[in-house]
């Protein structure tokens, strides 16, 4: 299995012959306004382009999964993308209604906790929360995605959440070979993070039971946290050589 990470929370797993993207937000550097004022530095977002490499990727897509339908998730760009391509998309049942209104196929959508069978495996929904505090309230559902499939890794697609006792339970009682943490520590300017803060961060690394792909670093204003800051994190609490934290375009294959 190879993940191919695009840019902040998008990224495309390859496995058994198949490309299945996950979050498309495509559009160009600066499109959103900033997600920040005062806290962080003003800049549009994604405060970067995509890679050079991204369009070969995406040519090769036959499966999309979207956790939650904000711009930095699933953007306009993204949206053509798919419609254009006729990709079938898989989401949260609560998304579905108005991604089939935008015109997206939608193949598969899922409750929390419900198991549905996705090419010549099966896929579960598992439960998200967008912030601490009362900010989670504001900022909509959010679905994780648990993968499995024969002779290669099973993955965990946390989404953005914070560490949470569903999170506990798929780390513990599922196992997944890789992890995927939204790394980002992202923040508005009132409020709590909406991921996972350091200390969740920390959490989540040690108990994943195998190998860790950490992504949502330095491409939205309201992300503050740096791939040098979070791997010197990691170092000094001896957790670094579980993760992989990719540059944009960037390959990694995990046996």
């Amino acid at each position: 299995m190879k993940i191919h990470h695009i840019r902040n929370a998008t990224f495309v797993i390859e496995v058994n012959e198949k490309f299945i993207l996950v979050d498309p937000m495509l559009g160009k550097k600066g499109f959103m306004p900033p997600f920040s004022f005062f806290r962080f530095k003003i800049n549009r977002n994604p405060t970067i382009e995509l890679p050079d490499n991204y369009k070969a990727t995406l040519e090769k897509v036959t499966h999309c999964l979207i956790t939650h339908l904000h711009p930095d998730h699933i953007d306009s760009t993204g949206k053509r993308f798919l419609i254009k391509k006729n990709i079938p998309v898989i989401c949260s049942i609560k998304d579905a209604k108005q991604l089939r209104k935008d015109g997206l196929n939608i193949s598969n959508s899922l409750k929390y906790w419900e198991k549905d069978t996705f090419l010549d495996g099966c896929l579960v929904g598992i439960p998200a929360k967008h912030g601490y505090g009362f900010v989670a309230s504001l900022m909509g559902n959010v679905i994780g995605y648990y993968l499995e499939f024969p002779n290669v890794p099973s993955i965990y697609i946390s989404a953005d959440t914070i560490y949470t006792d569903a999170v506990d339970k798929v780390l513990l009682e599922f196992e997944p070979d890789l992890t995927v943490m939204a790394a980002g520590t992202a923040q508005f300017d009132f409020g709590k993070q909406l991921i996972m803060n350091f200390e969740d961060i920390l959490k989540f690394v040690e108990r994943s039971p195998k190998k860790v792909y950490a992504n949502h670093l330095e491409a939205l204003n309201h992300c503050p946290i740096t791939r040098e800051k979070l791997k010197s994190e990691l170092s000094i609490n001896g957790l670094l050589s579980k993760v992989s934290i990719p540059n944009d375009g960037e390959v990694i294959e995990y046996q």
